[in-house]
């Protein structure tokens, strides 16, 4: 019997007459006939399952299964049959058999069933995604501070319990990734966000087992003459202890979002057309951006709550001891969360209908010389852990997806330097609070790393890129964005600091060694315990009022700030020794900012507009059935290669540039003073080795990369760009895309 073939012979998977692929009801076939069986007569009466026949019993007819042999078609309607085929289309079903209703277990209402595609899916986890990014890189880095204040924590402690996150993700990803990728991946979806919702209401848990805030003492810091500072010998604090319910916490947060950025993101690639999975995948990961914008703004409006809600205090949020209701945000989080699963643990392994894209697939995946790559094209291959160094060799013996890894690493280390320390540049090159920094941040990450993530897969949908011209459109992004990183050799001067910056006359320190006492203050006895800038009447800023010389403060009407008087280090020309100064840095006038911000603005833009590209890439080049692993393995390079040093490398290289340093007891804390010139020379030296080398990363994975022969044999899934262009063709043929 022979395959029909199209005229130009240039796919082997082709059709001698368009098909009609109809999405089958859940509740089996029609009429009262087995769902996947032709009527007897027809002439053809084998279950039909992603053009491979179904290796189950005979059918009625006594058809012998076309798995007995894969040379032969599964059947040839003769022309009398091909009008009745084309009017009643082509049923599918599941080789195995499985329910593809929207339900959990037997209880699937028809009214789910309109949620059982791919946008319903892709919303459930968008919220999932959303959530996920608010409560982990939102409330956590919001309420860090508030945490360490309410519980007596150290910097090194705070930052165990966000590093405990990665760590979870690290440890989960390679188990999550393998056998999720061959398992029920929406269950695995559900579960994850599920513990990821108890993880947030475990790290809220201490707030109510703790006894009430008592503010111990009050570091005022005073005028002239009244400077005080909390003593050193602090008894260590037992609330210190907490801190491992929060790593806890952060540890299931880390395990329940292990699925969602490696099941997630293949679950909607395998169900939707190749040509849209950019665009599903760009959207997705667009709500996991704005989720730590949503955290940065709400969380923000919480910290101006105080923590004993109904309690009276006569603290300001401005105070060094108020302590705002950091766990709010915890709790609707986690229930949110709790909430979320539910919807996602009933939809079905595969969405009705996606066997068709399956059969449309065509194959990209990078073709190993010693042919290798077709082990994975087993049916069985990945449901043993026994596969599993098979896998992972595989990957390892794909150059396309060893270097896009290390492309991802490099790119993951710039955001993670970015996100960590992006508002504190802003915060010294622009004099702002570190408030407005953050805010400022916020309004440049928003559409720039939104708008650029969503821009890349729109562009590799548009442009209907193959692997190949993907990667090229990778390193294009990484160029633009090293060309715009060299904004960094230019910098706004800081603002002239008493002692700091300059000597209070206004003349040059001698040899940059810090002198914060002169004549004018002398006799205050001021105390370097507590940074509280303000800003004098002169332009320059003083480290304290009492560094100021100032004696009496008042408070200004219109805004709110404290005024400080009678300050004898503030110049007078009408009035020696009875200058004034206001709570607060100085504002800066650097006419450089908007060039600044505007070229800031481009190196994120382009930054995110490389990822979901990236992704798509990395998907591709790896075969079918290795798509999840290859993610999860790709997130361990990009965690323990960028995510989790890159903060490390960015921060070492900013404290460089500090000129003050906090002094606590005798022992080096937190930078206040950094020198803006070199804080730009440092991050210009970052950011150019990490492009470079993510600019390397992605050339050498372009020149390495081989693509499928440009002929396969029939039926095959190695299908080359010309077969194709040959099934978009038969595009006209397919019913409208309603789940698109």
């Amino acid at each position: 019997m022979a395959m029909p073939q199209n005229s130009t012979r240039e796919n082997g998977f082709c059709f001698a007459h368009p098909l009609d692929f109809s999405r089958p009801s859940p509740h089996g076939g029609e009429a009262g006939r087995p769902l996947g069986t032709a009527r007897e007569g027809d002439g053809c009466s084998i279950p039909l399952s992603n053009g491979v026949g179904s290796s189950g019993a005979p059918s009625p007819s006594g058809a012998p299964s076309p798995s007995d042999s894969s040379a032969e078609p599964l059947c040839t309607p003769s022309p009398a049959q091909d009008q009745t085929l084309l009017e009643e289309g082509i049923k599918y079903v599941s080789a195995q058999g499985e329910e593809l209703a929207c339900g959990w277990g037997a209880f699937t209402p028809d009214c789910l069933q309109p949620c059982n595609t791919s946008k319903g899916v892709l919303f459930f986890l968008c919220v999932a995604s959303f959530l996920q990014g608010m409560t982990v890189n939102g409330f956590i880095n919001t309420v860090i501070t508030s945490i360490e204040r309410r519980f007596d924590l150290r910097s090194y402690q705070s930052g165990l319990i966000a590093s405990s996150y990665d760590i979870a993700a690290c440890v989960c990803l390679t188990f999550v990734s393998y056998f999720g990728g061959n398992g029920h991946k929406p269950r695995w979806l559900g579960w994850g966000v599920l513990l990821m919702g108890l993880g947030s209401l475990l790290f809220a848990l201490p707030h109510f087992t703790t006894g009430p805030y008592e503010a111990r003492s009050a570091a005022h810091v005073g005028v002239c003459g009244a400077n005080q500072s909390l003593p050193c010998s602090q008894a260590a604090s037992s609330l210190s202890g907490y801190r491992f319910v929060f790593m806890l916490g952060q540890f299931l947060h880390g395990m329940g979002a292990t699925p969602l950025y490696t099941l997630g993101v293949t679950y909607l690639d395998e169900n939707v057309k190749t040509n849209y999975s950019p665009v599903y995948i760009a959207v997705f990961y667009t709500a996991a951006i704005l989720g730590p914008a949503a955290g940065y703004l709400v969380g923000g409006m919480f910290l101006n709550i105080y923590t004993e809600i109904g309690r009276e205090t006569d603290m300001a949020p401005e105070n060094t001891l108020w302590v705002g209701a950091w766990w709010i945000g915890f709790l609707g989080a986690g229930a949110a969360s709790l909430l979320i699963s539910i919807p996602i643990l009933g939809y079905p392994q595969r969405l009705p209908g996606s066997q068709r894209y399956i059969v449309m697939r065509v194959s990209e995946a990078h073709q190993l010389k010693d042919g290798s790559h077709k082990k994975a094209l087993d049916p069985d291959f990945g449901k043993t852990v026994k596969d599993l160094p098979r896998s992972v060799l595989l990957l390892l013996k794909n150059p396309t997806f060893i270097f896009l890894c290390l492309a991802g690493a490099t790119e993951a280390t710039l955001i993670a330097g970015m996100s960590t320390f992006g508002p504190k540049f802003l915060e010294s090159q622009f004099s702002l609070s570190a408030s407005e920094a953050a805010t400022f941040f916020g309004y440049l990450v928003v559409p720039a790393g939104g708008g650029g993530t969503f821009l890349g897969g729109f562009l590799v949908n548009k442009l209907k890129l193959r692997c190949s011209g993907i990667i090229k459109l990778c390193l294009l992004c990484t160029v633009s964005s090293l060309l715009a990183i060299f904004i960094f050799f230019i910098h706004c001067p800081n603002m002239p600091m008493a002692g700091v910056t300059q000597m209070y006359d206004g003349s040059a320190l001698p040899g940059g060694h810090l002198n914060l006492t002169a004549a004018c203050n002398a006799q205050c006895g001021c105390l370097q315990g507590t940074y509280s800038p303000v800003c004098g009447t002169d332009g320059i800023m003083y480290y304290s009022p009492c560094h100021a010389g100032c004696k009496s403060v008042s408070v200004n009407l219109r805004n709110g700030k404290k005024v400080y008087q009678e300050c004898s280090c503030v110049d007078n020309a009408l009035l020696p020794g009875s200058g004034k100064a206001e709570a607060g840095k100085c504002t800066s006038s650097c006419a450089k900012k908007p060039l600044l911000l505007c070229f800031i603005f481009v190196v994120i833009l382009f930054t995110f507009l490389s990822s979901i590209p990236a992704l798509t890439a990395t998907l591709r080049c790896v075969s079918d059935r290795q798509r999840s692993f290859a993610l999860g393995i790709q997130w361990i390079v990009v965690r323990t290669l960028g995510g989790i040093p890159g903060p490390i490398a960015f921060g070492s290289m900013i404290d460089k540039s500090c000129l003050l340093w906090q002094d606590q007891c005798g022992e080096q804390g937190s930078c206040y003073v950094y020198q803006n010139s070199a804080m730009s020379r440092y991050t210009l030296v970052a950011g150019l080795v990490y492009k470079v080398l993510g600019t390397t990363f992605f050339i050498v994975a372009c020149l390495l990369y081989k693509p499928p022969p440009s002929e396969s044999p029939p039926g095959s899934l190695d299908a080359s760009e010309n077969g194709s262009r040959d099934l978009q063709e038969h595009k006209p043929s397919l019913p409208a895309e309603e789940d698109i």
